[in-house]
């Protein structure tokens, strides 16, 4: 029986996959402080399309992974004033869990720097991720503020 029979890799799109485990290495930077050039290094070598701790990672396109995780680094200061603007006047960014704050932020910068990729695929994308981990709140948080900053940073004729 080969590894592929015992840990099947689930199907998914590399983008998909991307999309995760740059949301899990921006809640890892975030909780723990790690640099960017750290964890994208150990997620290329240890985690992308790897078997850890009898999980086996999607394989993710990885150039699409450093771009979310280092645009994301470099671009907080535009990204996280945009994700206020578009949350409740009594949430905070910082009161936020870590996960949505990287979840917000991961879609907060392919809606502003990937023209390419239809909104609706990004929303779905990183709404889906949301509720990989939260039951009902956090999905539709995710879903409104992505939706505002598209509106914000995408004219009209860019779905």
């Amino acid at each position: 029986m080969s590894d592929e029979d015992k840990h099947p890799v689930k199907p998914a799109n590399q983008r998909g996959a991307a999309r995760l485990a740059a949301v899990q290495a921006l809640y890892q930077m975030d909780i723990a402080g790690s640099g960017v050039l750290e964890v994208v290094a150990e997620y290329e070598i240890h985690r992308l399309g790897q078997e850890v701790d009898g999980e086996t990672y999607l394989k993710a396109d990885a150039s699409w992974f450093r771009s979310i995780v280092a645009g994301v680094v470099r671009d907080q200061t535009k990204i996280d004033p945009l994700i206020r603007q578009s949350l409740q006047d009594d949430w905070s960014l910082s009161r936020m869990d870590s996960t949505v704050r990287a979840i917000l932020r991961a879609g907060a910068f392919e809606l502003i720097e990937r023209k390419d990729v239809p909104i609706a695929v990004i929303v779905t994308e990183y709404v889906e991720i949301a509720q990989a981990f939260f039951p009902d709140d956090e999905p539709r948080l995710v879903n409104a503020v992505l939706d505002r900053i598209a509106k914000q940073v995408r004219a009209p004729a860019q779905k």
